[in-house]
């Protein structure tokens, strides 16, 4: 009988209470508003001789768009800058000044001089070349 709590009225929001939720009000409170996300979504599927990678990039321009491979790792980033003669001041509200976004990948199974990059209706697609397997010679070696 002692083991028992007593119900506080005022404990009550604990049975629905978020660990996450509340990690993300943390964020939103330090970045202000709505946390800027570094990266964007991706899919990657195998075309048997390549890797084909469609990235969702909406809303930016060709030349905002770098590709870059150094060290097996290809980086694509993605930088929306703010233009000054866009400022009107009938907004009421403005959150699609500015953003930064990037995202590395792991390229070192692939022929990096073959790889070929395409952006059509806000999405970047990149084929990726399989580098090819060389097996190696078999030989006899002679006894001396």
């Amino acid at each position: 009988m002692f083991e028992l709590i007593p119900f506080d009225r005022h404990l009550r929001h604990m049975a629905n209470y978020d660990p996450f939720r509340a990690l993300d009000e943390i964020e939103r409170g330090f970045f202000g508003g709505d946390a800027v996300m570094s990266a964007f979504r991706t899919d990657v599927s195998d075309t048997g001789d390549a890797f084909k990678l469609e990235a969702e990039l909406p809303g930016f321009k060709k030349e905002d768009i770098k590709i870059d491979v150094e060290n097996d790792c290809l980086t694509i980033s993605a930088e929306r800058k703010l233009d000054n003669e866009e400022k009107k001041p009938n907004f009421v509200k403005r959150e699609r000044f500015y953003g930064s976004y990037s995202r590395s990948f792991d390229v070192s199974g692939i022929n990096v001089e073959g790889i070929d990059a395409a952006y059509n209706d806000g999405v970047l697609t990149l084929n990726l070349p399989k580098k090819v397997e060389t097996v190696p010679a078999s030989r006899r070696l002679e006894i001396k």
